[in-house]
């Protein structure tokens, strides 16, 4: 049984080493230059940089993707279940996996309810 622990060390340590050498060998080829004057600017796609670069975005942004996360997320849960669902019905545990995701919609129904009166889904 040991043994079995022996080889996932070795591999891990040989992960690690592979890594870390990779990296060393890439700092140690990599051209050496100092950024100055128009190296220094940010690429711009071909246009010329103006302004500062540090621009504020609305926070509204970053919480819709966030919910849509969320919910993007809910869809990994549930093909999964729905694929299984009609295993587990054979086994005797088909209402209790249902009555699960039932629970599971629900407790995201809500967080869409709450997310929808506090206007995040309002793109502005």
């Amino acid at each position: 049984m040991s043994n079995n622990f022996g080889y996932i060390a070795l591999f891990a340590v040989l992960g690690v080493v592979f890594a870390v050498a990779t990296m060393w060998i890439s700092w140690l080829v990599r051209p050496k230059f100092r950024k100055t004057g128009f190296k220094a600017e940010p690429y711009e796609c071909g246009e010329l940089p103006f302004g500062n670069a540090w621009k504020q975005f609305k926070l509204g942004y970053y919480i819709f993707a966030l919910v849509f996360v969320i919910f993007d997320v809910e869809v990994a849960f549930i093909l999964p279940w729905a694929t299984v669902l009609r295993d587990m019905k054979h086994v005797g545990l088909g209402v209790y996996a249902l009555m699960e995701m039932v629970l599971f919609i629900a407790i995201l129904f809500v967080g869409l309810i709450y997310a929808w009166r506090k206007g995040v889904l309002k793109w502005e």
